[in-house]
């Protein structure tokens, strides 16, 4: 296997440049990004819809429930038709979902803080659950702010990620070269 990856270095390099451009894209440019992961997101739930469909079609054909995977079909198509024609809109309600998922998780911990010793890390956790409680309004308040923030955040991973596979692919280079026959077989 170590071989295989010496003499692919090069894919590497090539992983690592495109991770490092997305995450460019991302930090200097976020609605692009946003803009992205919403197109992607509509391409899935359409791809989705038409396999959902075309299941449905085999099961009818088979006799067996289909009306079920015509709907979730439908539905799926439905929503990436409308990704695509309100990419901002999608924006936000990912950017909602994620502040109610954060204010309800906020508030059951809150809730077991309060039935916590605090010799077993009540206030952690009743910090743990401020912190959510915060995070989830602010996002509310504010839902574009948030989706630059989460683009800024991936684009930050993308630009991490990027340059580990940039030294990985060189340092898989260099013990290339030291092979004595130039490439490992």
């Amino acid at each position: 296997m170590i071989s295989v990856l010496v003499n692919n270095w090069w894919a590497f390099v090539v992983r690592g440049v495109l991770a490092i451009l997305f995450g460019l894209i991302a930090l200097f440019t976020p609605g692009v990004a946003i803009l992205s992961l919403v197109l992607v997101f509509a391409a899935y739930a359409i791809g989705d819809g038409v396999f959902a469909i075309v299941s449905a079609v085999r099961a009818a054909k088979q006799g067996e429930r289909w009306m079920l995977l015509v709907v979730v079909g439908l539905v799926d198509i439905a929503a990436g038709v409308l990704a695509v024609m309100m990419p901002g809109l999608t924006a936000i309600f990912f950017v909602t979902l994620i502040a109610i998922w954060a204010l309800l998780t906020g508030g059951f911990m809150l809730a077991a803080a309060f039935r916590l010793d605090a010799e077993h890390g009540r206030w952690w956790l009743l910090l743990s659950a401020v912190a959510s409680l915060v995070y989830g309004a602010l996002l509310i308040i504010a839902p574009m702010a948030g989706a630059v923030v989460l683009a800024w955040w991936i684009g930050a991973y993308a630009l991490v990620f990027g340059i580990g596979m940039l030294v990985m692919a060189f340092r898989l280079r260099s013990r290339s070269k030291a092979s004595p026959l130039g490439k490992l077989a």
